[in-house]
């Protein structure tokens, strides 16, 4: 397994000339201008104005305000020297009731971001959804409702249609598990609903979301398509049949209920039937080819038999005693700010039984997000998360793993959904009261990074 070095990383090793190198962010997490040139509410507008849903009472309406400051974050992508920045694209932006009349001044703005990254030599990755559905689609259903994936495919064709002609490469959606299960099954996210099981049509109206933008964008010329999806290890808890199986259901729910529809074409057994809709008919959407596949990997998770005693809290969300399993702590392993261990070879892990697993049917890999919280600009700590995790990767292309690109998460500090502005998971510093920009030790790190990489 693959540990953090001790003292100054020695260089990398080698990654292929081609190989893509980029940062990651998401529009309401930077952009603010909330209020502003025409753009609509979106779910976590309304989310974050319930007492009590975001840790410290903050809200995004003014973030990293790169609505107006692009320019200046588009020169520190210049500096960093990476290839590719994935940022998305706010569809409340755009269509500020979520369908009908588009909003030109927004679309405007991604326009411009466009020229200015085309002019960096820095490509653009956009994300077509990253979490904010606008607020009108919202309330009248959200992705409980089958009519939003087709609003959806309404949206990506006005995007693609305005950004096409300098967009080579783009993610239809970002981490469909966390709106189903954080968002719909368990409460913690926008829109905030508690459903349980209940929540499972979430997930594959999204991925009906997915199959009908590629259609979309296949249609529009584009020749490179992803998805960005959550993935991570699970770990039961011990050997006993009980945690083992429970260890399954998990990796069920996290790992194998997104990718076996876009990858296998099916639905793992028993999914199907909890399904609204012509099920089959919309796999054979959901399944279609795709270009490569985007994996977000943070940490692994330890799971067991169902267990009140140690179900009560994991990472700050509440786990409902219904749930058939129990969340343990992963100990041995440092920290981060946000009390996630740092395990960089279980992403080595995860690759290599994700090729094992879905064999010929898997698409090169792309890292689309991978980072950490940690304080201050020194961020020593920081440096020895990536350099493990960027060692991982490369052993696990040398295991046979076909892995084409890494984007950090994230260029910037940025408002981190409930947790506020409490985590920070920027290379570079944002002051959310000047909103002044510090390229912390992480950044000059990757900076000189790169650099001896070509």
């Amino acid at each position: 397994m693959t540990t953090l070095p001790s003292g100054s990383p020695s260089p990398l090793p080698r990654f292929p000339a081609n190989f893509l190198w980029g940062v990651s962010t998401s529009a309401h997490q930077i952009e603010g201008a909330a209020s502003e040139d025409g753009r609509g509410l979106s779910s976590w507008d309304a989310f974050a104005a319930e007492p009590g849903r975001i840790k410290d009472g903050s809200n995004a309406s003014v973030a990293c305000d790169h609505y107006h400051r692009y320019p200046e974050d588009v020169a520190l992508l210049k500096d960093l020297g990476v290839g590719a920045y994935r940022f998305s694209v706010s569809w409340s932006r755009v269509l500020p009731e979520g369908a009908g009349a588009v909003n030109k001044a927004g679309l405007d703005f991604y326009d411009r971001l466009v020229d200015a990254l085309c002019e960096a030599g820095v490509r653009p990755v956009p994300t077509l959804f990253h979490w904010d559905t606008p607020l009108a689609l919202e309330q009248a259903g959200g992705w409980l409702e089958r009519d939003t994936a087709h609003r959806f495919a309404e949206y990506v064709d006005v995007v693609a249609t305005r950004l096409g002609d300098r967009v080579g490469r783009w993610i239809t959606l970002n981490e469909p598990a966390e709106i189903t299960l954080l968002g719909h099954a368990l409460g913690e996210h926008a829109p905030g609903k508690r459903l349980l099981f209940d929540a499972v049509p979430v997930a594959h109206h999204q991925l009906l979301a997915h199959g009908l933008a590629v259609q979309v964008l296949r249609e529009r010329g584009s020749g490179s398509i992803g998805i960005a999806n959550s993935h991570g290890p699970t770990w039961a808890a011990s050997d006993s049949e009980e945690d083992r199986g429970a260890a399954d259901f998990y990796d069920l729910l996290l790992n194998r209920l997104f990718a076996d529809p876009l990858l296998l074409g099916k639905y793992p057994d028993g999914i199907a039937e909890m399904l609204p809709g012509p099920v089959e008919d919309d796999l054979r959407l959901i399944s279609q080819p795709l270009d490569w596949y985007g994996v977000n990997y943070y940490q692994p998770t330890r799971v067991g038999a169902h267990d009140p005693s140690v179900s009560a809290d994991f990472a700050g969300i509440s786990i409902p005693a219904e749930m058939p399993f129990s969340v343990h702590r992963v100990e041995g392993f440092e920290r981060t700010a946000f009390d996630w261990p740092v395990v960089p070879g279980a992403l080595l892990e995860l690759l290599v039984g994700f090729k094992e697993r879905y064999g010929e049917k898997l698409p090169p890999v792309v890292i689309t997000e991978n980072g950490c919280s940690y304080e201050g600009i020194d961020d020593q700590a920081r440096i020895r998360y990536l350099d493990g995790h960027l060692r991982a990767l490369h052993d696990a292309m040398d295991e046979g793993v076909d892995v084409r690109g890494y984007f950090v998460w994230s260029l910037m500090d940025n408002w981190e959904w409930a947790e506020g502005y409490a985590q920070r998971f920027g290379l570079v510093h944002v002051d959310f009261d000047t909103l002044k920009r510090t390229p912390k030790a992480s950044y000059a790190w990757l900076r000189d990074a790169l650099r001896a990489q070509r």
